[in-house]
């Protein structure tokens, strides 16, 4: 008789259910009907196999190591004995790495870089280029090295005394920008109201209007090209460079 056969006929003489059998081991019931028609492929292994026929076997009452002796015969043997020795010595030496204290001194070096990096950018965005607020000025701004000056942009006459028509004092200053290539732009209006800050892409158009005053910051001077009160100024650098200017409603200068 095969070991399912042993159980199941031992867990019916025992008035045993498959339920109540999966219940008092807590075994699954359709592992313990598979183990009952010898089928042992759902115990997850011969380990787990053997100590199913054990739970099972003491449940409905009969001794398991007979069938455990069975099983392991049908199944390859039983398992090598293992000696204390090997059981408790590790396959590999286990290395333990001492723990180090954090490197304050690094971190204090990379803390004292980005300072200096910081103040070299804010020399560069803000005290390295002058304000230039008319458009003489910003015609003049020179060149990068290894560039031929840009030519001054032309002004416009002033006004002749006898022109037959005066021309009425603008209320407004106006500004449009046009990107010749992609660079960051910061735009603020009388008393340093923020109206712009971003990138301005090649093609791209913005205009910005202020009743007094307005100051623009390129990151990049030979990527926009400027009309200030419908006068178009060109480029302010070709060689690039950070440029700074304002304008107000009397610009471009007629002096």
């Amino acid at each position: 008789m095969s070991i399912g056969e042993t159980l199941a006929r031992e867990r019916e003489q025992a008035g045993l259910t498959l339920t109540q059998v999966s219940l008092q081991t807590r075994i699954r019931e359709s592992v313990i009907r598979a183990m009952e028609q010898d089928d042992f492929s759902g115990c997850g292994g011969n380990f787990y196999a053997r100590g199913h026929i054990r739970s099972v076997s003491r449940v409905i009452g009969i001794d398991p190591e007979p069938l455990v002796r069975e099983y392991d015969d049908a199944h390859g043997g039983a398992p090598m004995p293992l000696s204390a020795v090997a059981a408790f010595e590790p396959e590999r030496a286990v290395v333990f790495r001492e723990r180090r204290s954090p490197n304050w001194s690094a971190a204090m070096a990379l803390a004292l870089a980005l300072v200096v990096i910081y103040g070299v950018v804010q020399v560069v965005g803000t005290g390295g280029d002058r304000e230039r607020r008319t458009a003489r000025q910003v015609a003049g701004t020179p060149a990068a090295p290894g560039r031929a000056p840009a030519s001054p942009t032309p002004t416009a006459a002033p006004p002749k005394a006898n022109d037959p028509v005066a021309v009425a004092p603008r209320k407004n200053v106006k500004i449009q920008v046009k990107g010749v290539r992609s660079t960051w732009v910061n735009v603020r209006g009388d008393k340093g109201r923020q109206l712009y800050s971003g990138m301005i892409r090649a093609g791209q158009t913005r205009r910005w209007t202020d009743p007094k005053k307005i100051s623009i910051l390129i990151g990049n001077g030979g990527g926009l090209r400027l009309v200030v009160n419908g006068e178009d100024l060109g480029t302010p650098g070709e060689g690039g460079g950070v440029y700074r200017m304002s304008f107000t409603p009397d610009d471009p200068d007629e002096a």
